[in-house]
């Protein structure tokens, strides 16, 4: 198969371009960066190098192709999540829709059935609503939950208080999910010729805040390390001190908001949970404390 990848060589990308690669597909991949068109060669894929605002080159590079993998990369600079979103997913509409390709495989976010009280998933929301509108396709969302190396953001404050702090924590539920994880159920819907579900959740482990910060602990030599659970007040101050931008910081509280609250996770929860991906919270803990 012709493949076309989205995403780069990112956490997602990089395992997904091997292992689509490794399978014998012909995989071309979208960069905007040129230095990492040797890198993308050196995998055995054509590298593609050009702007997801570029309507054009997205419709030629996918012109010809059995199936493409979509994702909207982190757009924190972008003062409004909502419209950053909206805008690339109707470029991606326009050039599946010219270009004629049939199989598409987007990476949507868990918490994208709700529309408003998210943050940043709130984007994913409404990339959904426009990619549903095509026709003529076979569409797949994937809504993988809660990304382990989000856990990265929190080494200083550990380092510096000696805990783990946000407005959600404690006995709050965690689903969470390996970029390798996602990167093998993006491969695997890639290959369908067309879509068996609409959606496809991705959790690779589900555990309490306070689990977590146990688990992470034992790994970093902190076996007593705590997650607490702080007010939506103090969590707001310290994104301040941080010099966070005043919309960033919104978008955050809301997404911790509905962590806390279990919103988040409602769909996932009743749609039932399917089979866990592979990589737990303790493997993760190993990258975690080399990283620490």
């Amino acid at each position: 198969m012709k493949i076309i990848t989205t995403g780069s060589l990112g956490n997602i990308g990089l395992p997904l371009i091997k292992d689509l690669v490794l399978k014998g597909h012909m995989v071309t991949v979208i960069s905007s960066n040129a230095a990492k068109k040797a890198d993308i060669e050196a995998l055995g894929a054509t590298a593609a190098i050009g702007s997801l605002d570029d309507r054009d080159f997205l419709t030629e590079t996918f012109t010809g192709a059995d199936a493409v993998y979509i994702m909207v990369p982190p757009g924190y600079a972008e003062t409004d999540q909502v419209a950053y979103y909206k805008r690339l997913a109707g470029n991606y509409a326009h050039a599946i829709q010219q270009s004629g390709i049939k199989r598409v495989v987007h990476l949507s976010s868990y918490g994208a059935h709700l529309d408003k009280g998210t943050g940043f998933i709130l984007g994913a929301h409404h990339a959904e609503i426009i990619l549903n509108q095509l026709s003529g396709i076979s569409l797949t969302h994937l809504r993988p939950g809660y990304f382990y190396p989000n856990l990265y953001r929190f080494t200083d404050m550990i380092k510096g208080a000696g805990f783990i702090g946000s407005n959600y924590g404690g006995d709050d539920k965690l689903v969470m999910v390996a970029p390798a994880d996602i990167a093998t159920v993006a491969a695997e819907e890639l290959e369908k010729t067309s879509a068996t579900q609409n959606i496809r959740y991705i959790v690779s482990d589900e555990r309490t805040a306070s689990e977590v910060a146990s688990v992470l602990g034992k790994a970093i030599g902190k076996p007593d390390l705590q997650w607490l659970l702080l007010t939506e007040e103090q969590t707001k101050s310290g994104l301040e001190q941080a010099g966070l931008p005043s919309f960033f910081i919104v978008n955050i509280l809301q997404l911790n908001n509905s962590i806390h609250t279990g919103v988040l996770q409602e769909d996932y929860k009743e749609q039932g949970i399917g089979p866990l991906g592979k990589t737990k919270l303790e493997e993760f803990a190993k990258e975690f404390a080399a990283a620490f």
